[in-house]
């Protein structure tokens, strides 16, 4: 087990790195100046409770969190065999996260499969940031209905979107549709005109 401080020191650049932020955001959100925080960091500073509970704060989260072991990094495979599968009760659809659980990555992407006749809709149009969708239709036909326009999409097909509406999905065909949902977040990105 390392000394004491360099856990500290790992379980704080652990935790700054997870929110995202830089030296001097935690310094502004802690009240503990940049420079006492990279010593904290590299193992170099021996810091006091007062420190500690202030450096806590500013990462939000509790002091006895400071002294824990820094967790593994997440593992940046995700192997078929550990992708859960859930299957939605009224429409039978089965969807299953095929990337790495807590990976750090603004991307997500989504298996389904969708049952001859399924349609599920999602009435909520209000989500945190951006979030863009791309659906890509590996087999079969789906329709897509976001903001009242009708999408009908064959195997091959990809539709992009910004995620700010009501959208639905429906297999409206007698056989077994699967398709690919990519998600990202971050800012919209426009196309230059031309």
């Amino acid at each position: 087990m390392p000394p004491l401080n360099d856990r500290i020191a790992a379980r704080v650049r652990q935790l700054r790195a997870a929110r995202g932020l830089s030296l001097e955001a935690l310094a502004a959100a802690s009240g503990v100046s940049r420079s006492m925080i990279s010593l904290i960091e590299r193992g170099e500073s021996s810091p006091t409770a007062v420190v500690l509970e202030k450096l806590a704060t500013g990462l939000g989260v509790v002091l006895a969190s400071l002294f824990d072991p820094p967790a593994p990094p997440p593992d940046p495979v995700s192997r078929r065999a550990d992708q859960a599968e859930w299957r939605d009760p009224q429409s039978g659809y089965v969807r299953r996260n095929v990337s790495p659980p807590g990976f750090p990555s603004p991307l997500q992407i989504v298996a389904v499969d969708f049952p001859p006749g399924a349609r599920i809709a999602y009435e909520t149009a209000a989500r945190p940031g951006v979030l863009h969708q791309q659906i890509w239709v590996i087999e079969g036909r789906i329709t897509v209905t976001l903001d009242g326009r009708h999408v009908d999409l064959a195997a091959g097909d990809c539709l992009a979107m910004v995620l700010d509406k009501p959208i639905a999905y429906a297999n409206p065909t007698q056989r077994p549709a699967r398709y690919a949902v990519v998600i990202a977040t971050g800012s919209e990105t426009r196309v230059p005109d031309g």
